[in-house]
């Protein structure tokens, strides 16, 4: 086990309580037998995620609070100044520059490479849940790069998130109350809206949904962004991802784990979903490409675990997957290459610029 983990676990099962103070740098690389930037490096991570935060002149101290919390007492909090998107454009007070997207030349090349070598098998329709092999690729990227351990059966493939959002209600139905982050990006509600479901909406804070909020709520299925929740740019403190978990428990409720645009992170590593840290099978994933890859890319997917899957299949099984074969074979392609990947890092990497130039 790295030192980051071992770490984050520390800190997770309380051998770190929240406020206690790290070892320095230098007395933790001497007890781990490590070097000094290995230690920072782990540091750096763990105040990323939000588990330790540093304080000038004095150390790292734990930031982490895993108690049970319910209803808190209602404080003004800061809520960072939105960014509006503009197509591939984030526009801030200060400036307008263009984040990079995927090659449209490698694109093309790509999709002439597939019909080349996947004639009958782009020309055949797709499996209700999509293409067989994308599933199998998109599970392994997932283990790989965001550490959440899925089976190629347990991927649903849809035209956009939006779609997705349309089979979640109509898997749960339109009797139960949807929550939804306040403020949230406008489509999402008004999808769950025009498919006939009841909504509250729950008033974001600095790290994600108010506590007070959370534990009053009625809902029955909570729809949330983690990362940058489009327009309030809050992000989930790790933390708040687990009060969502134990939320879902204590209430016996479904999470809807919208993850747009949290794989283009600055951090050197990838966010922490609530998808790997669940253990009850709450969480439904939603990612899409439409993102990561181009805007002309109308292609999305969810992860649905286990104990929901039968429960899916009764409502919606009888869907057909309207994403063209071609189209999941072009992205299959994309990411068992490497090409996806290389183009993930090479924004994130442009971010961490960003994000230390300060603009």
């Amino acid at each position: 086990m790295n030192l980051y983990e071992q770490v984050r676990r520390d800190i997770i099962e309380g051998r770190y309580e929240k406020g206690s103070k790290l070892p320095s740098k230098r007395v933790m690389a001497e007890s781990m037998g490590v070097s000094v930037i290995t230690v920072e490096h782990a540091y750096e991570l763990l105040d990323e995620e939000g588990y330790i935060t540093p304080r000038e002149k004095s150390g790292y101290f734990v930031t982490f609070d895993d108690s049970d919390v319910y209803l808190t007492d209602t404080k003004e909090t800061h809520i960072p100044k939105a960014e509006h998107r503009v197509n591939n454009t984030f526009e801030n007070d200060d400036s307008k520059e263009k984040e990079p997207v995927i090659s449209q030349s490698l694109y093309a090349k790509t999709v002439r490479r597939v019909l080349s070598e996947y004639p009958y098998e782009i020309m055949s329709r797709s499996p209700m849940y999509g293409v067989e092999r994308l599933r199998s690729i998109i599970a392994d990227y997932l283990i790989r790069g965001r550490r959440m351990k899925v089976s190629p059966d347990d991927i649903v493939i849809g035209a956009g998130a939006e779609y997705l959002y349309g089979l979640i209600v109509q898997t749960f139905g339109r009797d139960v109350i949807y929550g939804i982050e306040s403020p949230s990006y406008q489509k999402i509600a008004k999808v769950y809206e025009s498919d006939g479901a009841r909504l509250e909406f729950l008033e974001l804070g600095s790290d994600g949904i108010e506590s007070s909020e959370l534990w009053k709520t009625k809902a029955d299925v909570l729809h949330i962004t983690p990362y940058r929740s489009f327009p309030s740019g809050v992000t989930a403190s790790a933390s708040k991802k687990r009060e969502y978990l134990k939320w879902a428990d204590k209430k016996d409720a479904i999470i809807i784990e919208d993850d747009f645009e949290s794989e283009f992170t600055p951090s050197r590593k990838a966010e922490e979903t609530l998808f790997s840290l669940d253990t009850q099978g709450r969480v439904i994933y939603v990612n899409t490409f439409t993102r990561t890859i181009g805007t002309y890319v109308r292609v999305a997917y969810m992860v649905v675990p286990q104990r929901l899957k039968e429960r899916l299949e009764e409502k919606v099984g009888f869907y057909e997957c309207p994403v063209p074969s071609l189209d999941q074979y072009v992205i299959a392609s994309l990411i068992e290459n490497g090409d996806f990947e290389r183009h993930i890092n090479r924004v994130r990497r442009y971010n961490r610029r960003k994000q230390l130039s300060g603009t």
